[in-house]
């Protein structure tokens, strides 16, 4: 059996403002209806031979990656929680340590970004069975992607020999950096080199032995984390603070362009990394004028554009090759081919603190998520939405009183030492200092609008005396 890996730690800041630090790309839906990280973990899900994935994440997503599988009710076989990132060899490290423990010495780990979009699942699958039978050997699988133009924003591989008939397993002759626009152009013309998609297959006891020649302390830092690992009451599993201690190295680096066990299989499933508002250009429908749009949008005069509209409507005319992205609380436009420079964007956005650097209006918690709506001088507005037996922790404030107005569904309010059952079209008023919970009882989702008031109200007046999510 092949147990996924599913490495779900990236900030994807090149797709600002969509794409924030605290809620980044692998949780939007950016090319399908569903989010980048449901549409990886159901490329395996119910395929004969898979059992349900791991997920490594942080901290700050782990509940992002709750929402996911919850929503999309798909089984998963345990959120890893890092300390710290230390980039993507350590991860699988601990990935292979926790496979050894659930399949015995003979388990595969297919490793894969959460962030990545693969239009033809079909092919990616056959691609993978095609290097199973490597991996059982004891070789350690890459999965290359045949260029289509002269990228210089992707790695390399180049193989001993050509690619030959489809889905051939192929020695590995070197990794090679990203490279400039004349390497790019000659390694296209060649039928040796592949993009390197970052996707990996391999015995986990194989790639452990691998690493241990190569970078001895990674493999005994991460066996430790692992062995010191907690379970929390959500069945996270955080790993010990000894994972810091990890060389931060990614498998390419560690492990790959050193061992003489790489083998490459050739993917030809409609790859991208959707790293940037070009390269989702290119994986996205287009009109009769090359446009691609998303949203309420309205085209006159422009071609070659994407346009996404997050909240409104968004009219653009007598432009081509631009990129234009609105969310509710912030609008990117520009020259599409350059979209990749949106990173330095939230670099000064985040030198100078800028709320929209790190979250959206609707921020999510583990019982659901809630929006800013309005926020002026002593009074905020929001509207939370409480999943279907949630609830949030029993707190208080110091310096804002609330009132609640159920919007939809069944609410349980505690105050103090009083509980009560509130319907659609109720309200309450929750004292300033009071200690309060609010729960949904019910089988749908709990909206109701929240109406702050107070000379203080910033999220870090909270003082939480109970907690199932072990918050502080």
């Amino acid at each position: 059996m092949i147990i996924p890996v599913i490495l779900a730690g990236g900030t994807g800041s090149r797709l600002w403002p969509l794409s924030r630090s605290r809620h980044p790309k692998q949780f939007h839906a950016l090319v399908s209806s569903e989010p980048l990280l449901v549409d990886a973990a159901r490329r395996v899900s119910g395929s004969g031979g898979y059992l349900p994935p791991f997920v490594i994440t942080n901290e700050e997503n782990r509940f992002g990656v709750v929402a996911a599988f919850r929503n999309a009710k798909l089984p998963c076989q345990g959120i890893v929680l890092e300390p710290e990132g230390r980039s993507t060899a350590p991860a699988a490290a601990v990935a292979a340590f926790l496979a050894l423990e659930k399949a015995g010495p003979d388990a595969l780990i297919l490793v894969m970004p959460s962030d990545h979009h693969i239009e033809n699942s079909r092919a990616f699958l056959d691609a993978v069975e095609k290097g199973r039978t490597a991996a059982r050997d004891g070789r350690l699988v890459t999965f290359g992607i045949k260029p289509t133009k002269p990228e210089t924003g992707y790695g390399y591989v180049k193989t001993a020999s050509p690619a030959g008939e489809a889905g051939a397993v192929l020695k590995v002759d070197r990794f090679v950096e990203k490279p400039d626009r004349e390497t790019a152009q000659r390694f296209c013309a060649e039928n040796l080199y592949f993009w390197n998609a970052g996707i990996f297959l391999f015995g986990a006891r194989a790639y452990l032995d691998e690493l241990a020649r190569f970078e001895p302390a990674m493999v005994e830092a991460s066996l430790n984390a692992v062995r010191n690992a907690t379970a929390d009451p959500m069945d996270f599993l955080r790993l010990a603070d000894s994972f810091r201690d990890c060389p931060a190295d990614s498998i390419d680096y560690a492990v790959m362009e050193k061992t003489e066990k790489a083998a490459l299989v050739p993917l030809d499933a409609g790859w991208s990394d959707v790293g940037t508002w070009d390269a989702l250009y290119d994986a996205a429908e287009k009109d009769e004028h090359d446009n691609a749009t998303r949203g309420d949008v309205l085209l006159r005069n422009a071609s070659r554009c994407y346009v996404r509209a997050e909240s409104g409507l968004v009219a653009v005319s007598g432009v081509e090759d631009i990129v234009v992205v609105s969310t509710k609380d912030a609008t990117l436009v520009a020259k599409r081919t350059e979209s990749g420079s949106v990173k330095e964007v939230v670099q000064q956005l985040a030198a100078t603190r800028r709320n929209e650097a790190e979250q959206h209006t609707t921020v999510h918690r583990p019982w659901g998520s809630y929006e800013t709506l309005h926020l002026s001088e002593r009074y905020q507005v929001k509207q939370i939405v409480v999943e279907p037996g949630a609830a949030l922790s029993l707190q208080r404030h110091h310096h804002r009183a609330e009132h609640w107005i159920v919007v939809k569904g069944t609410a349980r309010v505690t105050i103090d030492d009083e509980t009560r059952l509130l319907s659609e079209n109720q309200s309450i008023y929750v004292p300033l200092g009071a200690t309060h919970r609010l729960e949904n009882p019910g089988l749908i989702p709990l909206t109701l609008i929240e109406v702050q008031s107070g000379p203080y109200l910033g999220e870090d007046d909270i003082v939480r005396l109970e907690d199932v999510y072990a918050r502080v």
